[in-house]
């Protein structure tokens, strides 16, 4: 049977949709929640049981960045379906931005420049986003979040430590404007959250003088500037990708002196990698400048930048905290074989189960790649009480995980699409470590022996009984696929325990 022109367009578009939405690692309910719209509506476009409308690919565009694929796609599509109904074209809706919007918002950052600056025992931190309003709404105000963790690898320490030193709105000197030159306002602001370790605050368009709201289809610039001292400031330098962002910049400013070393980070929905570009160094008056530059970043990513210093007269960050050890950390090391780490958002997304035995070439491939990942584990760390992986933590939003049990000579255990359906009601508890989370060790309250119900590749579901460390393990592994972490499970009361004081390292739990 042939197909008419508009249905190869239609066929064509959806092919796009699918094929962007799993470039970027998001399943059709993940799609629908980032574009305001019911997971069944995305399933029946897809399905081809719904025709796409120009509101859903300008969302789909946005939310994809799909450089326009997805857009021109819809575009022949209109056009072939606007030819055969007649329709003109002063009937239809106005141009689309070049940058397209997500839902609920109207404004474009069209560049972002944002640096951080030592002097005298503080950081001064200064940003500069040029706006573009592409909405349909005068903007009045601009929502900007500001938060500090003076150890980000020690979060009961971090947290404890704010709590005691809380960060002030008096000694942060917040100052903000908009507009360039002598054109420029002041911009008044309004505290939104205030907590020890995390403020939001409003930029109002507005001051004593009046008010200055950006119009839609103008654009203005603002800038925005507060200082944290040393004492409660981390080495690392984050910004989140919260609007559509054409270019962003960050940039380091420190004394030459420090000797500093920086590197930087990538966080998505899917993982966390080194930056892709490298960072560009400078020297300039005695400070050394480090810059790194990405355009068209993605929505919700999120780019961080981590120093440490090697002079002498650099400030000591181990004089309160927990010394840097002088190896890489354990979770550097992780990462730099592909796992993901903790603050990964697909982390605490619960996995897509498999439909088998439809999927069981997808299946295969997922265990593959996990008994992969599990063999070059053994190269780095002594697992005496086993270990485990699952799917998400290398990036695969799928119901797939292994187990190697803590006798090594037995063979991996495979769960696919597994479940607990039943345990003892006597439990223990241990220290358990996370490959997410590998420079710190917590104490969880587990079943002695869990009853689990899994699938094998061809369908057929059975239930297995396992018992004590591999009933840990296997528990471990389960709850990642639902979305926690084991320090989701541990006593309000517990701390954490860095890996350099754990004293269990090397040998089995015991029972």
């Amino acid at each position: 049977m042939t197909t008419s022109p508009i249905e190869r367009a239609a066929d064509q578009f959806v092919t796009a949709l699918a094929q962007w939405r799993v470039e970027r690692g998001m399943t059709k309910k993940q799609l629908a929640a980032r574009m305001g719209f019911d997971p069944s509506y995305v399933s029946h476009v897809e399905g081809r049981r719904h025709k796409p409308t120009e509101d859903f690919a300008r969302r789909a565009e946005a939310v994809l960045n799909a450089g326009g694929a997805i857009w021109q796609r819809f575009q022949e599509y209109d056009e072939l379906r606007h030819a055969r109904g007649g329709g003109s074209a002063m009937h239809r809706d106005p141009p689309v931005p070049v940058q397209w919007l997500p839902p609920g918002t109207g404004l474009v950052v069209e560049q972002e420049i944002a640096e951080l600056r030592y002097t005298e025992g503080a950081y001064r931190c200064v940003v500069k986003r040029a706006l573009y309003n592409a909405g349909v709404e005068p903007v009045t105000r601009y929502l900007v979040k500001i938060a500090v963790d003076r150890y980000p690898h020690d979060p009961a320490g971090s947290n404890r430590h704010h709590r005691e030193n809380p960060l002030t709105f008096e000694e942060m000197d917040v100052e903000a404007r908009a507009g360039e030159g002598d054109a420029a306002e002041s911009m008044q602001w309004r505290v939104k959250l205030d907590r020890d370790a995390a403020k939001e605050i409003w930029l109002l368009f507005a001051n004593e003088r009046g008010q200055f709201p950006l119009y839609p289809g103008e654009r203005t610039t603002i800038d925005y500037a507060y200082t944290v001292g040393e004492e409660k400031w981390g080495q690392w330098f984050q910004r989140a990708v919260r609007l559509p962002t054409r270019s962003l910049t960050v940039r380091l400013n420190f004394p030459q002196s420090f000797e500093p070393q920086v590197w930087g980070v990538e966080a998505s929905l899917a993982a966390e990698v080194p930056v892709r570009t490298p960072l560009e160094r400078r020297i300039e008056g005695g400070r050394a400048i480090f810059e790194w530059s990405t355009d068209a970043p993605l929505l919700n990513a999120r780019y961080r930048l981590e120093w440490r210093y090697r002079g002498a007269d650099a400030p000591k960050y181990d004089e309160i905290g927990p010394p840097e050890p002088a190896l890489p950390r354990a979770s550097h090391r992780m990462r730099g074989i592909g796992i993901i780490q903790r603050g990964s958002d697909l982390l605490r997304q619960r996995a897509r189960h498999f439909q088998l035995p439809r999927e069981g070439a997808a299946a295969r491939e997922a265990v593959t790649r996990l008994l992969t990942s599990l063999g070059r584990l053994q190269d780095l760390h002594e697992f005496s009480k086993g270990v485990g992986l699952a799917a998400p933590q290398i990036g695969a939003p799928v119901a797939a995980a292994v187990v190697r049990p803590p006798d090594v000579d037995v063979d991996p255990v495979v769960l696919l699409n597994p479940r607990v359906v039943g345990e003892s009601a006597d439990s223990d508890e241990q220290y358990e470590g996370c490959l997410s989370f590998f420079d710190y060790r917590g104490l969880v309250a587990r079943p002695l022996r869990i009853d689990v119900e899994h699938a094998r590749f061809d369908g057929t579901r059975v239930v297995t009984t396992f018992e004590r460390a591999l009933a840990r393990l296997i528990s471990h592994e389960i709850d990642h696929l639902e979305g926690r972490l084991y320090v989701d499970r541990m006593d309000a009361e517990s701390k954490l325990v860095p890996v350099a004081q754990y004293q269990q390292t090397g040998r089995p739990w015991d029972y």
